[in-house]
């Protein structure tokens, strides 16, 4: 009898495959004190490292203890994650919020818990994994389409009863705007409920950073949800969910991705709490962020963004990962975005701004990318 192939020696010619692409991806730890400046990260404000939001935490952890033990429907959900809740709620116009421990899990909770077997989901091509993974997830009958006149046609064609449209507010790879006030109208008239994913636009966009849908007056609206990380400007870690107090408490009994996940640690909700805090006492540091988003640009040759997001597409995935590679030699780090993040041909750098970037490290950066992208420009 031959014997079996390993059920894992696939996995040799996949990694093989990927690294004749120049699409593999490998860990690149940093230490505590690393030199150089971060342009790849998400801490849009620079709270993660603010002195008041770190004594949020530690206050944090000294009252609750390192983790929150257990799920929030059992000793998870501490008076801090409901003080949080509320907090967020207000800052950002709407009647309620539930904390969920990432991002991603409020995206899997929201899209899931509010569609199901017998409804549409119409979903933006462009939008993040993680709404993606939530459609798949939802066992609803999935539209995918690239502009509101799309969405009209998905959602005039349907027989579904429930319909949901999904989008992120800022696209995460190119900081683009989604045209909310356009989908909304789309929705209205169709009787479908609008979820908007406001990872990149809380802290950035809006008055005060309050958010793409305050922008557009849409805040608080009752056929609209949002969901927003804690983990970016907020500079904290974990997700949210935000909309009318029905939705929340459906969501306490529907959402699988809250009910059997373990809470949020009591070390995030007080740095996020700290941070949400910060920021409403400093509601100039959504400016800061987009003036520095406009100096990158300049240095890179690309138009100024709506968002803190800076995308400088170079094409091959080779080059792109060259470019960053260089970039990092020269003490500045930044994104590199390759497929399947991106569509063939369009790997990119992707800078992401800092509203406390100094003019000395912006000069800095102008002369590394003077040297880094003329080189690529020329091929």
């Amino acid at each position: 009898m031959e014997s079996a192939t390993h059920p894992l020696a696939w996995l040799a010619d996949h990694a093989a495959a990927r690294r004749a692409a120049g699409l593999r991806r490998e860990l690149a730890p940093r230490a505590a004190d690393e030199p150089g400046i971060d342009l790849a990260g998400n801490d849009y404000l620079g709270l993660s490292s603010d002195r008041r939001v770190i004594a949020g935490a530690v206050d944090a952890v000294r009252a609750w203890g390192a983790g929150s033990t257990g799920s929030r429907l059992v000793t998870g959900s501490t008076t801090l994650h409901a003080e949080l809740e509320r907090e967020l709620a207000a800052f950002c116009g709407s009647a309620a919020a539930l904390v969920f421990s990432s991002g991603y899990a409020a995206n899997l909770g929201v899209v899931t818990a509010l569609s199901g077997s017998g409804s549409l989901v119409v979903s933006d091509a462009a939008n993040h994994a993680s709404l993606v993974d939530a459609c798949r997830l939802s066992r609803a009958r999935i539209a995918v389409v690239t502009d509101p006149a799309g969405v009209d046609a998905a959602l005039a064609a349907r027989t579904e009863e429930r319909a949901l449209v999904v989008t992120d507010s800022v696209n995460s790879v190119d900081g683009g705007l989604a045209p909310l006030r356009e989908l909304h109208a789309v929705c209205r008239a169709r009787g479908a409920l609008l979820v908007v994913d406001e990872a990149h636009g809380l802290g950035v966009c809006g008055p005060g950073g309050r958010g793409l849908l305050a922008a557009v007056g849409l805040a608080g609206a009752d056929d609209v949800v949002a969901t927003v990380t804690l983990s970016k400007a907020l500079g904290s870690q974990g997700g949210a969910v935000l909309g009318p107090s029905a939705v929340i408490a459906h969501l306490v009994d529907s959402a699988r991705s809250f009910i059997f996940d373990t809470g949020l640690a009591p070390a995030s909700v007080g740095a996020a709490l700290a941070a949400l805090r910060v920021l409403g006492a400093e509601p100039g540091r959504p400016a800061a962020a987009l003036r520095v988003a406009a100096e990158l640009a300049a240095a890179a040759g690309v138009p100024a963004p709506p968002s803190a997001v800076v995308s400088v597409v170079l094409g091959e995935p080779e080059r792109a990962f060259a470019a960053a590679r260089r970039c990092a030699e020269l003490g500045v780090r930044v994104g590199c975005f390759r497929p399947p993040s991106v569509p063939a041909g369009t790997s990119r750098l992707r800078l992401t701004a800092r509203a406390t970037v100094t003019d000395a490290e912006l000069a800095r950066v102008r002369a590394v990318l003077a040297d880094v992208l003329a080189p690529a420009a020329a091929r």
